[in-house]
């Protein structure tokens, strides 16, 4: 058994929606698939993910550098011991010859979807859904039970932003999420605190309310929103200052009784370990945001969990950015506290197919194998595209 190939597509996301720092308009996401040499009714069993949303497509890092170190691999080197699977260790193994530690950017992203590729793959190879693949290498018992999912959105429109953020909210609960995030700090504080009591209406209480700065505080800002939002008690508060500002963060955490969240821009374990050591998080009630997708993919991420819970955090307290399908497998598989759904912004990759229904604000993955990618539309669509080229 063999990698016969490896293709990418850059793919633009729909919409033009902001946060507090970036436009999402030109935004693109690397779409990637891995050819086995396995033929099943008549076709080459293929692995498929993406580097998830938020970041750009990285077609050069992956043609020029990662697809063609794998390529050259030897194919047994590729595999596990029994020969029937594919290694995610050693496809990570193989990306990364040569390249320093550190500098965990852009490279992050592009291995990471080489990487959940082979989880793809190996799911499909075994006919069963990416989560129980999951569970299985990390020794857990495959979930039954559906995760908690929270519907994010709030973002800042060119247009009617406030009347929208309202309709926007309303049919997440018509969904059946009861969880919300919104995004502040792309207005002012005083504009900013009206979209936040608007979005309690829809919440029904801060408990299921939760806010994101997208990292653009200073101290001062980070602490005027702080004071205005305590007696609110939202859910949490959201990537207050920039993401590696540790000292910033356990500045906050020290002021800020409510539970704060961040991690969805550390790239690698040691990023994590560092937030754990100076950031100020909190056992028990703070929120880690880190995501595979963006940071090399599952193998990382398991080792990166392995530390947290070393350090005496608890996997509960961990709910991945991102807003897709694949998380929601990565989620059940691993038994974190939850994870971010984009039901509404970020087309084609954000949200879940059809049949992945939410309700109540839990959502279970279908049994379709592998990440089930295929059966969202829009996506589905891409994926053909990139297979038949």
């Amino acid at each position: 058994m063999r990698i016969v190939d490896i293709r990418e597509i850059s793919v633009p996301l729909k919409g033009n929606v902001s946060n507090a720092l970036v436009n999402f308009s030109e935004h693109t996401v690397s779409l990637v698939a891995v050819f086995s040499d396995v033929v099943r009714n008549g076709k080459p069993v293929v692995g498929v993910a993406f580097n998830s949303i938020g970041r750009f497509a990285q077609h050069g890092l992956l043609h020029e550098r990662f697809i063609p170190r794998i390529l050259k691999c030897t194919p047994e080197s590729l595999l596990e011991s029994d020969g029937r699977t594919f290694s995610a260790k050693a496809i990570f193994r193989a990306a990364m010859t040569n390249e320093k530690p550190g500098g965990h950017g852009d490279r992050a992203t592009a291995v990471a979807a080489l990487e959940l590729a082979i989880w793809d793959l190996n799911a499909k190879l075994a006919d069963e859904p990416a989560y129980v693949t999951i569970a299985r290498a990390a020794g857990r018992p495959a979930q039954t039970r559906a995760k908690p999912v929270y519907a994010a959105g709030g973002y800042y429109y060119p247009e009617d932003s406030s009347n929208r953020l309202r309709s926007e909210l309303q049919a997440y609960r018509d969904l059946g999420f009861v969880d919300f995030k919104i995004k502040i700090g792309g207005a002012s504080l005083e504009e900013d605190l009206k979209r936040i009591h608007m979005a309690l209406e829809i919440s029904e209480g801060g408990e299921h309310l939760a806010v994101d700065a997208n990292g653009r505080f200073d101290l001062q800002t980070a602490l005027a929103y702080a004071d205005a939002i305590a007696p609110l008690a939202l859910r949490w508060y959201e990537e207050v200052g920039d993401p590696l500002d540790f000292r910033l963060n356990a500045e906050i955490a020290s002021r800020y009784r409510g539970a704060i969240a961040t991690g969805e821009n550390l790239f690698s374990t040691i990023d994590t370990v560092n937030l754990m050591r100076f950031g100020g998080m909190r056992p028990g009630l703070d929120v880690f945001q880190m995501e595979a997708g963006l940071s090399y993919g599952l193998t990382e991420y398991m080792a990166t969990l392995k530390e947290l819970e070393a350090h005496g955090f608890s996997r509960e307290q961990v709910q991945p950015h991102g807003g897709h399908l694949i998380n929601l497998h990565i989620a059940t598989g691993l038994g974190l506290g939850g994870c971010e759904v984009y039901p509404g912004v970020f087309q084609p990759f954000g949200g879940y197919s059809a049949a992945c229904m939410v309700s109540e604000g839990y959502a279970m993955p279908t049994q379709a194998p592998g990440f089930g990618l295929e059966e969202k539309p829009g996506l589905s669509e891409a994926i053909a595209e990139l297979i038949k080229r």
